[in-house]
């Protein structure tokens, strides 16, 4: 079976921000919709680990946004399995626009985890084999993310049943919006996102709080900022983050 998956996605008025521009949070709904459709053709979705007392979760995302397009346009996702080694596999994006301008590269590390316990398996044990092309979209070796000290702000938001997948946890875009939201309006307001690494640490489930914080690294010619999402109720962490910025202007020629 061929490795590789397409899937074309068109923009909607409700995915683009106030300048028009598609939010960083649709591109990874588009990733994480391409890589449903593919495993469920290679035989390993969700609702087919379920029934096993199994499930996907995401534990590593880098996003790297190369150019951006507006309401109405079509965007393409390329997507494949690159590595299945021992608890973890990678699955590889590449997104470009109807002209074939090259949009966004990413690449995620998921785990299959066993329902009962909350851990994770080896997968090659419970999981049929499928399909690899070993290329990576990304060379990222998803190194540990540095652990925001002081927090320059503080955002409070509350789990609602709007947020939850099929998991009965929070899904794994919400917690970058969640995030993003943190960043100052200045920045958000004249600056577009070019970067976003996630490491996803712990779930979070309906009724529960969340604290989204953030601090600006100093010294950068570039907007940089360390996130954190934390539980409220316990103090564990969600989630940390590192969101890279550039002026729009140097991004929309």
């Amino acid at each position: 079976m061929e490795p590789i998956y397409e899937k074309t996605f068109p923009i909607r008025s409700y995915e683009v921000d106030l300048a028009g521009w598609v939010r960083p949070t649709a591109f990874l709904n588009y990733l994480q919709e391409a890589a449903g459709d593919h495993a469920r053709l290679l035989g390993v979705a969700v609702r087919d680990l379920l029934p096993l007392g199994l499930t996907w979760v995401m534990s590593r995302t880098h996003l790297k946004l190369l150019g951006t397009a507006r309401s109405r346009d079509e965007v393409r996702v390329r997507t494949w399995p690159s590595v299945r080694e021992g608890r973890f596999s990678c699955r590889e994006y590449e997104v470009t626009a109807a002209d074939g301008r090259p949009l966004a590269l990413a690449t995620s590390s998921f785990a299959v985890l066993d329902l009962a316990t909350r851990r994770p398996v080896v997968i090659s044990e419970r999981l049929p084999s499928y399909p690899l092309l070993p290329r990576r979209a990304l060379a990222d070796d998803f190194a540990t993310l540095p652990r925001l000290a002081v927090p320059d702000t503080e955002l409070t938001f509350r789990v609602g049943r709007g947020d939850l997948d099929m998991n009965r946890h929070a899904n794994n875009v919400v917690y970058a919006a969640w995030a993003l939201e943190s960043v100052p309006a200045a920045v958000a307001e004249r600056c577009v996102l070019v970067d976003l690494e996630i490491a996803y640490r712990a779930e979070v489930f309906y009724g529960e709080t969340v604290l989204s914080r953030c601090q600006e690294l100093a010294g950068g010619g570039e907007p940089v900022f360390l996130h954190q999402l934390v539980r409220s109720e316990d103090g564990t962490e969600l989630t940390r983050l590192v969101s890279r910025w550039r002026e729009l202007t140097d991004v929309v020629k």
